[in-house]
């Protein structure tokens, strides 16, 4: 019986390059898919970004001037000043200068990038009575990095560029918002007015701080009294009828806390001016502290804005930044226990809300650029006037 055997022929590829070009092929279009992919991802996020991230690196800035003048020495032999002292260690204060920093940069670079491939909506966020506000925040942060930076002297050369560099912007928005105020009347005013509109008063005051810093007196004292003007008229405004709480939503409610943080920034500018905490400060550091406690009264105003996180959260930090610091310069002059347990309470309070929010922001990275983010979607309530209107 014959075996039958079944041949079985092997057909090779006598051209190996025809392999080498499907590989190729094949790499250029992953490569193409995956260069796709990342433009649209980048577009995405150019789109969605505005100037209200800005509120993490401003509150990182403050809470690293916080543990810079906590770390000074100072002539307060007060025991829980020392063991504060004591505790915070320089290389602490380094890494989260260092984060602050990164994060000011890396928000600044993308702005940059919105400014040249989106400049339509840069001009929108300009043109829009809470987006403006905004736009001051990317300048005092970089103040506050300025002057809590460890390596640089307020005296110094590139000190002083720098405060120009950062306090320029921050003068030509004023021409821009406070122009509109002054020749518009009242009536403009009490349409666009709400909490974020202290941020340009903020501004002034943490420019002001920064000149006082430097030896320049007459720099410190313009901004100061440019800030504290506006600030009262803003303050009357939205004491008579809060016209923020009627065209802002409920996810931006924690800018309420921005109540309290402008005349803690006064406090502190004119300290810094004065060189020492006297009774205009204390008068600033008092009314910002019954504005805290007025705000921690009424907990239902801010029960639905934290049903869900949001960026808008980080507007907590960086007021209770600015007490935590008018309080440790009222605790130096006055020398008291009860002051220094004020101190030591708020200084608690502030730490661990920068650091529950940095763990959430964290955890939530997905929800950072949302798509029904509470600025982007917020509709601009100024009237659109005619071309007649506008030529007249």
């Amino acid at each position: 019986m014959e075996t039958q055997r079944s041949e079985i022929e092997l057909v090779t590829d006598k051209n190996p390059s025809s392999v080498t070009g499907d590989n190729h092929n094949n790499q250029q279009t992953l490569f193409f898919i995956i260069a796709k992919r990342s433009s649209k991802s980048l577009e995405s996020i150019l789109k969605k970004f505005h100037a209200g991230y800005f509120r993490i690196s401003l509150s990182l800035g403050g809470q690293a001037l916080l543990w810079k003048t906590l770390a000074d020495p100072s002539h307060d032999t007060n025991a829980i000043r020392h063991v504060l002292r004591m505790l915070l260690h320089p290389s602490a204060f380094m890494a989260l200068w260092s984060l602050a920093f990164s994060t000011s940069f890396l928000l600044s670079l993308i702005y940059l990038l919105r400014c040249l491939f989106y400049f339509k909506l840069v001009k929108a966020e300009f043109l829009h009575h809470v987006g403006v506000n905004y736009l001051f925040v990317p300048w005092i942060s970089w103040l506050l990095l300025l002057q809590s930076a460890p390596f640089l002297e307020p005296r110094a050369i590139p000190y002083l560029v720098l405060w120009w560099v950062f306090a320029v912007p921050v003068v030509v928005l004023d021409v821009k918002i406070y122009g509109q105020w002054f020749t518009k009347g009242k009536r403009f005013l009490t349409m666009v007015a709400n909490p974020t509109s202290q941020l340009s008063v903020i501004g002034n005051l943490v420019g002001a701080q920064a000149a006082a810093h430097m030896g320049w007196k007459e720099s410190a004292v313009f901004l100061f009294s440019l800030g504290m003007v506006h600030y009262l008229v803003l303050l009357v405004t939205l004491y008579q009828r809060l016209s923020g709480g009627d065209c802002l939503p409920v996810m931006l409610r924690p800018v309420f806390f921005l109540f309290f943080a402008a005349p803690s920034a006064a406090s502190l500018a004119w300290e810094a001016i004065n060189g020492a905490f006297d009774v205009g400060s204390k008068m600033l550091f008092f009314l910002s502290l019954f504005l805290f406690t007025s705000l921690m009264c009424r907990p239902r105003l801010f029960r639905r804005s934290m049903r869900r996180f949001s960026v808008a959260w980080w507007a907590y930090s960086f007021p209770l930044n600015t007490l935590a610091l008018a309080s440790i310069k009222y605790a130096q002059e006055v020398k008291g226990e009860i002051p220094h347990i004020l101190m030591l309470l708020l200084l608690v309070l502030s730490v661990l809300v920068s650091i529950s929010l940095i763990v959430f922001t964290a955890l939530n990275t997905k929800m950072l650029l949302p798509d029904n983010d509470p600025i982007v979607c917020l509709p601009n309530i100024l009237p659109v006037r005619s071309a007649s209107t506008t030529n007249a």
